[in-house]
């Protein structure tokens, strides 16, 4: 219960202040204020549990403003404002029956994680099957779908699984997840927002199309309620599970143009990978950081600079980011040779990027001596 009680504490509390906002006619919504609302989704006074957030704007133009509050985590990603309050109840009514699944469901988690992984998707994917069937592989909806992914008869077949009174591989955990692998990997290339494919996963995509088609917006938090309330209480139910086992969120978490402004690193990349199943089969992925450059690691690895750029897009780009880290995918018997020559290969990357740097100040003295002519 102590646990429960400092997560908890760790959303209340104002970790860093990421932005102060004026509460727009959308954001209303979250308040309560809309009439058409079920009361699930009602959020009376967001902040009331800490009362001096709220203030009168002075010009009146707004009602209030609100202090949009971050989570702590360590990677950097910040919990929406409208998802706080459904998160802190989330939390706080399922915490029992979710940290029983933490308990019972490691080996679940592992099986996939490492299919996730085969298909470089990312590993928090693993809590939409907690929302699907608290990881119950019997688990039977009133619709039909069944499994740990909850996947209906013919779109499984569609993704390559036996569906018969005698054997449904819905059932197995392994081939399920392939399956259901395919399907968020598909959703990911078709919408580019993980809300939009936890939406879809739960709706299907014509929905999600609609919602974006009468918002006129591809961001969750203002086309949520053109979505049915179970798809948009899905996407929210998702955000609550990760925070609750983690702490904090991911790039499944957040919407495409949060991502792009709170991550950096090769987590926005990864899709931008042009590689065939049987390549990612052979793949392996390690994380590197540091001043590695992108040419010597294809020289000791004896690729083309077309092929590893393939593996790895924008590779010099993030590395020369303040967060130069990068999942580096090569090939196996490729990564077996970037691990024997490891030091050697950074070595020799940092003193290419010496060299263009004294190129650069070269030339740029040069330029301004004859500026000075």
């Amino acid at each position: 219960m102590n646990h429960k009680r400092l997560l908890l504490l760790g959303i209340i509390i104002v970790v860093g202040v990421a932005w102060i906002h004026p509460i727009t006619q959308t954001q209303l919504v979250e308040t309560g204020e809309n009439p058409s609302l079920s009361d699930t989704e009602k959020v009376a006074a967001p902040f009331n549990s800490i009362s001096d957030l709220t203030v009168a704007d002075s010009q009146n133009d707004f009602k209030e403003l609100f202090i949009a509050t971050s989570i702590g985590g360590s990677n950097g990603v910040r919990l929406n404002p409208r998802a706080l309050s459904f998160v802190q109840d989330y939390m706080k009514d399922n915490w029992d029956e979710l940290q029983s699944i933490r308990s019972r469901g490691q080996s679940c988690f592992n099986i996939i994680e490492s299919v996730l992984t085969e298909y470089g998707l990312p590993k928090e994917l693993k809590y939409l099957a907690v929302i699907e069937s608290n990881l119950k592989s019997s688990a039977r909806s009133r619709v039909g779908a069944v499994g740990p992914w909850q996947l209906m008869p013919q779109t499984a077949r569609d993704l390559g699984l036996k569906v018969s009174r005698g054997n449904d591989e819905r059932k197995n955990y392994y081939k399920s997840t392939r399956a259901a692998a395919i399907y968020l990997r598909d959703l990911y290339k078709e919408l580019g927002d993980w809300l939009l494919v936890i939406a879809a996963y739960n709706g299907g995509t014509n929905n999600v199309y609609h919602a974006i088609h009468r918002s006129g917006s591809r961001n969750f938090w203002d086309l949520q309620y053109y979505l049915p309330l179970e798809s948009r209480l899905h996407v929210k139910k998702f955000i609550g599970t990760q925070y609750t086992f983690e702490g904090q969120g991911s790039v499944t978490t957040l919407t495409k143009q949060e991502a792009t402004e709170q991550l950096s690193g090769s987590s926005m990349y990864v899709f931008s990978r042009k590689l065939s199943q049987e390549e990612l089969n052979n793949a392996r992925t390690v994380a590197v950081s540091g001043k590695y450059h992108s040419t010597i690691i294809a020289r000791y690895t004896l690729l083309d600079m077309a092929t590893f750029s393939r593996y790895n897009p924008e590779f010099d780009k993030v590395m020369a980011s303040s967060n130069n880290s990068y999942d580096l995918k090569l090939p196996a018997d490729k990564m077996e040779l970037f691990a024997a020559n490891k030091y050697e290969i950074l070595q020799e990357s940092v003193q290419l990027l010496l060299n263009e740097n004294e190129q650069t100040a070269g030339a740029d003295t040069a330029s301004q001596g004859v500026a000075s002519k």
